[in-house]
């Protein structure tokens, strides 16, 4: 019996929850304007998954940076729930490098 399917499937579940408390949390303290590093990061664990020969660590590698791409795409949409009041607001927030740059590029929306 093949249990890695499973233990896959578990595996990403566990990622996957752990991706909303990351994107609450990078919102709050960094705010929306850092999704393209946030998406860069996804994409280069993506790419560097394809040169991992083992098969457990390929996967997981992969599903982390799938999570940080989604992640990337759901600031926008944590900062309206910030500002609604829905989650806590930090005026606070660390603005990024280039930020005047960034502002001017859409936010990625799935």
């Amino acid at each position: 019996m093949n249990l890695f399917g499973i233990l896959i499937g578990i595996t990403t579940l566990f990622i996957i929850g752990l991706g909303f408390p990351l994107v609450i949390q990078t919102e709050r303290r960094l705010g929306y304007l850092w999704w393209p590093y946030i998406l860069g990061i996804g994409i280069l664990l993506i790419t560097f998954s394809m040169f991992i020969q083992t098969d457990w660590l390929c996967v997981v590698t992969a599903i982390v940076g799938a999570t940080f791409v989604w992640g990337s795409t759901e600031l926008k949409e944590q900062a309206i729930r910030s500002e609604l009041g829905w989650y806590p607001y930090n005026a606070n927030k660390i603005p990024p490098p280039l930020v005047e740059v960034i502002k001017k590029w859409k936010a990625p929306h799935l």
